[in-house]
């Protein structure tokens, strides 16, 4: 078993840490409120730490899932940054969607102290989360992918190492970019059933069997029908990671026409007041736009 610290205890990081403790591995947790890393230490076997260093210090593997490309920097740098706390050879091994940008950047920088960087960022909500089944795509050096692997496999249905250090957050930005046409076309198809006099769920029934099925059309296709959005993967934070993809393709010379396209309707969600609604709720834009 493993020394491990866990920095973020959102609703995907409590749960991942939780696994971690239930796997027998001594995890100290970290997070922004002090509160919940204190609840998850008495619902856990582990401790909490004050900072992001403390938690850090001592630790084989520091695993971190926070927001974004600023929250992920404060955690790792400066005076109470893990960085700061972790002994030469430890492991980072971050599983937030952040952009390639700064997982290169981070990665040098852990690399002029001494330790190793893992970009891990992860697929499968909330729910994959806490029923250890989550999809991780990874970048980073071989040697440290391989020691890493054991300890993210206590919480993944699949973990794979995609390339070098960024190659893990570019196919998250795949994963985005996939699930953002899937989500708008399955809210298209449900409307344009609705408007044709049909029974969605028996439509769904039948098209979910053949070439149309999809993770989104069984999982999301009765809560959008019943108009059900307060759960899941929320609006702001796709907006977050479609900007990476945009941002990335910029800089790639992809072209995105579709992506940027469902960023906007996000964007409409958002003026609708649905930035925590699940990403589901493009079809509850169309029936706002009816």
């Amino acid at each position: 078993m493993a020394k491990v610290a866990f920095l973020g205890l959102g609703v995907m990081g409590y749960p991942m840490a939780g696994h971690l403790a239930a796997a027998g591995h001594e995890v100290t947790v970290y997070n922004r409120t002090a509160a919940k890393a204190e609840a998850w230490a008495k619902e856990h076997t582990g401790t909490a730490a004050a900072t992001p260093r403390e938690a850090a210090a001592g630790a084989e593997f520091v695993m971190a899932c926070v927001g974004n490309d600023d929250d992920l920097r404060s955690v790792c740098l400066g005076d109470a940054g893990a960085f700061g706390g972790m002994d030469a050879g430890a492991i980072f091994v971050d599983h937030t969607t952040v952009s390639a940008k700064v997982t290169r950047e981070l990665n040098t920088a852990a690399a002029g102290l001494g330790l190793s960087f893992v970009d891990a960022p992860i697929s499968g909500g909330q729910a994959g989360a806490e029923n250890g089944v989550l999809s991780v795509m990874c970048g980073g050096d071989q040697a440290a992918y391989d020691k890493a692997e054991p300890i993210i496999a206590v919480y993944a249905r699949i973990c794979r190492r995609i390339g070098e250090s960024g190659a893990g957050q570019m196919t998250k930005m795949c994963n985005q970019i996939a699930i953002a046409g899937l989500v708008q076309g399955l809210s298209e198809a449900l409307h344009f059933a609705e408007k044709a006099g049909l029974d969605g769920r028996e439509v769904v029934e039948v098209i979910s069997q053949g070439a149309a099925g999809s993770w989104q059309m069984a999982n999301r296709h009765e809560t959008m029908l019943d108009d059900h959005f307060e759960h899941g993967f929320a609006v702001d934070w796709m907006r977050k990671d479609l900007g990476i993809c945009l941002d990335a393709a910029e800089e790639t010379g992809a072209s995105l026409p579709v992506t940027a396209l469902v960023d906007q309707f996000y964007k409409e969600v958002q003026k609708l007041g649905g930035g925590r609604w699940d990403t589901s709720s493009l079809f509850k834009r169309l029936k706002a736009f009816e």
